[in-house]
């Protein structure tokens, strides 16, 4: 069964491995999520049609949307007759001058014990069409697969246009990507995730901010921080200066970077179905638009769009690679976590509602190490997930990343959401 998808999120890429080329700098692209087709018997015939319709839609010619389609029906088939809890994500990538389509595909098992020897030429599971996921990742112009024997396995493939019977044209790293999915019984998610680039530069004076925003009272969490994982060394607080803090106001100006930022917002609307989706549109859409920098001011510009919505938890994160840091900000629950191949920090959230209750702010500070990631996720995942459990993780692109968080600690009572930051600049 297909789901539809009303919000887009914004990834970077397309995604290829780092040996496609060297990366100047982040690439944004828009992720438009088109609809989750879920474990039935039509999913095969389903996914194969609305692969070749979105394909044509985006401009690729009819010899590329036919691959397109071919490959999507071949990874359907396989979860049909071979996983466990299988589904398929078909959705749009979009840059400013192309367009691609992606499919991700997750699984709850059984899990694939040789990847290599799955991927070699002629090996294809017994009543697919045959092709096998070798030729799946050839007809790719990106391709990545994490595999766990006994738990499940993520795929990730993305389409571009391309001459009839040409290579890869996929040639960018990826920076971030992201997966939202509804509760079940729903068609819309009140989930959604955006990232774009600050490109450096001066910062543009924003008036002065008092460090707090007087939305009313906290809600119904007690008071104090909570999340998930360890407190950060960093604080940057509304409350009195210490040595290693600074207040909210100062924080929300600090000097911008000469380089290249990456700023990261997740939203989860209040609730679920359609009122929280149009809540974390606007989440999304404030955040594009905001001339702001730094995660409060960019919260506060947040905060006055979701008023007269049903309001939501939100984070939002800033990543400096060139001053090896991340400034996080959050408000209700939304999870924030740095993980790295022998560590995992937890970012805090503040209680409150974000365009009802928002009273005090806080951004923490954390060291960005390379070879780490930074993860957000909402409460549609439990904070229980473990790394250790997900060997060769940080190993693999976000969209396979944010793939296999899902699969682990996805719950199906509620809307999920998770985007996933990862790259050495």
């Amino acid at each position: 069964m297909s789901e539809p998808q009303r919000h887009p999120g914004t990834a970077s890429g397309p995604e290829r491995g780092a040996e496609a080329g060297t990366v100047t700098g982040p690439v944004v692209v828009d992720c438009e999520d088109v609809a989750w087709f879920r474990d039935a018997a039509e999913m095969p015939s389903a996914a194969r049609g609305a692969a070749a319709t979105l394909a044509r839609r985006i401009g690729l010619d009819a010899y590329r949307s036919s691959e397109v389609a071919l490959a999507v029906s071949e990874a359907a088939t396989n979860l049909q007759r071979h996983a466990r809890d299988g589904a398929l994500l078909l959705r749009v990538l979009r840059t400013p001058d192309r367009a691609g389509v992606e499919f991700v595909t997750v699984d709850t098992g059984p899990g694939i014990a040789d990847v290599e020897a799955a991927l070699a030429d002629g090996v294809s599971s017994a009543g697919t069409l045959g092709i096998g996921l070798g030729a799946v990742a050839r007809l790719a112009d990106a391709f990545d697969i994490h595999s766990l024997p006994g738990k499940g396995t993520v795929v990730a493939a993305q389409f571009w246009a391309r001459e009839a019977g040409g290579g890869p044209t996929g040639g960018m790293p990826s920076v971030a990507s992201g997966l939202t999915r509804p509760i079940s019984g729903e068609t819309s998610c009140g989930d959604a995730w955006a990232v774009r680039i600050d490109e450096g530069g001066p910062e543009a004076p924003r008036p002065p901010s008092s460090g707090t925003v007087r939305g009313g009272t906290y809600g119904a969490h007690s008071p104090g921080l909570s999340g998930s994982g360890t407190h950060s060394p960093g604080l940057f607080g509304s409350g009195p200066s210490t040595p290693g803090t600074r207040s909210s106001a100062d924080s929300g100006r600090s000097s911008a970077s000469s380089e290249p930022a990456v700023l990261v917002v997740l939203c989860d609307g209040l609730g679920h179905g359609p009122l929280a989706a149009l809540a974390a549109e606007a989440a999304v859409t404030a955040f594009r638009r905001s001339t702001a920098r730094h995660p409060e001011p960019l919260l506060r510009d947040i905060h006055g769009a979701l008023r007269g919505t049903r309001g939501g938890a939100v984070a939002v994160a800033r990543i400096e690679p060139a001053r090896g840091r991340v400034l996080y900000c959050g408000i209700g629950n939304v999870s924030g976590v740095l993980l790295g191949p022998d560590s995992r920090n937890g970012l805090l959230s503040a209680p409150g509602i974000v365009g009802s209750q928002m009273r005090s702010l806080r951004t923490f500070e954390l060291p960005w190490k390379p070879g780490g990631a930074l993860i957000m996720h909402s409460d549609g995942l439990t904070e229980r997930w473990n790394a250790d459990s997900m060997p060769g993780l940080l190993r693999h692109t976000p969209a396979v990343m944010a793939g296999q968080l899902l699969r682990e600690a996805g719950v199906r009572r509620d809307d999920a959401g998770v985007v996933v930051v990862k790259g050495d600049w």
